[in-house]
């Protein structure tokens, strides 16, 4: 991987925090909303700069410029991101809609035929959706989630649709090709920046409060939730996500539910962060029925993206992610009478038994390449 995408991608570490503080300010259903919303906007910023320097050289210095722009756009978009609903929607907004246009019309000038066929179609959609964010950052309150859910939704069905274009049609497979390896490592190396945020969240909450037992505690608690989510993650599927674009009948379809499966784990780290933070701060006392639902919202969010992306890879999900689900869900009405604390060691000891029987299961069987798949 070049080293300018793992420079883009620091700024993420960034942005992540910001939405952990957007939510940890406002943890209503209406800030989970917001936080969303934002995430998504993010997320587009990302996925796009990715498919840029998958079909790109990122050696290339107009390569490097824009990356580096775009880099820079997405710390504007992520300094103003708490009031990003607020007073400073416009200058949210406004650096979106101007990367919404800018990086699809380099596409258009950079890329080869067939493949500039594809930035086109991208632009026409692109161009719509910025406008739709320009105008929610020109307004204000319910309008503006609006037309922002709305310019969401578009920049995510049209991937999913594969941006089918009047006179161009969808895109097909020729027109899309895919560095597997690379696009595999990009998202992998995604979800380590976003590990990288829940730890610097968890030091930085650590050290503004004092060392107690309980405290010291559900840091540790914390920290051990991080490690296992990586072991989670890198098991089997993590490592064998680059084969499985790599075999399958069609990659651009696979690639779908791969994105979508680490959208949700990272949404996963980011409520995580928010947990952590709540429950170093406050390990004791009488649970809050929203504190419950975030600290094991989180991790559920993350088991259940890390289930789509083994059926991705593999075609099917291993019992113990279900059943995870379930016993989180089931822990959520007994731990609204406990404190906070109870409720992360309760997490860490369902990640704890993923982790075991993942282990258990790599003994009696070794690891396979992945499989042709037709999805």
């Amino acid at each position: 991987m070049a080293l300018l995408e793992l420079f883009f991608d620091l700024a993420f570490v960034f942005a992540l925090t910001q939405l952990s503080r957007v939510l940890v300010s406002n943890l209503t259903w209406s800030g989970a909303y917001q936080t969303f919303v934002l995430l998504l906007a993010l997320w587009w910023i990302w996925t796009v700069t990715a498919w840029l320097t998958n079909r790109l050289d990122p050696r290339r210095p107009a390569v490097q410029l824009v990356v580096l722009g775009t880099m820079i756009a997405s710390l504007v978009m992520a300094a103003v991101l708490t009031d990003a609903f607020g007073e400073r929607g416009l200058v949210f907004a406004s650096v979106s809609a101007v990367l919404h246009l800018a990086v699809p019309l380099f596409l258009t000038v950079a890329l080869p035929e067939p493949e500039r066929r594809t930035a086109w179609r991208i632009l026409v959609w692109s161009t719509g959706t910025a406008a739709l964010w320009f105008a929610g950052g020109l307004t204000g309150g319910a309008i503006r989630g609006v037309l922002w859910t709305l310019a969401a939704a578009l920049d995510y069905a049209a991937f999913t649709l594969r941006f089918p274009t009047p006179r161009l049609g969808r895109v097909t497979a020729p027109e899309w090709p895919v560095s597997a390896e690379h696009l595999a490592e990009r998202h992998r190396q995604l979800f380590i920046i976003a590990l990288g945020e829940l730890i610097l969240v968890t030091g930085l909450t650590s050290t503004r409060t004092d060392f107690t037992a309980d405290r010291t505690t559900a840091f540790a608690a914390s920290i051990l939730s991080t490690v296992l989510f990586w072991r989670i993650y890198v098991h089997r599927a993590g490592e064998l996500l680059d084969d499985a674009i790599a075999v399958a009948a069609d990659p651009v379809r696979l690639t779908r539910p791969m994105a979508l499966a680490h959208l949700t784990m990272v949404a996963g780290v980011v409520v995580t962060a928010v947990g952590d933070e709540l429950v170093i701060t406050h390990p004791v006392g009488h649970g809050h029925p929203t504190w419950v639902v975030v600290l094991l919202g989180g991790p559920a969010l993350f088991v259940a993206g890390r289930a789509l992306l083994e059926h991705t890879v593999f075609g099917r999900v291993s019992p113990d992610r279900p059943i995870a689900l379930l016993t989180l869900l089931v822990l959520s009405a007994p731990l609204l009478f406990a404190p906070p604390l109870l409720a992360t060691v309760a997490v860490a000891a369902v990640l704890a038994a993923i982790v075991l029987i993942d282990t258990r299961r790599a003994h009696r069987s070794p690891l396979r390449p992945a499989t042709p798949r037709d999805t």
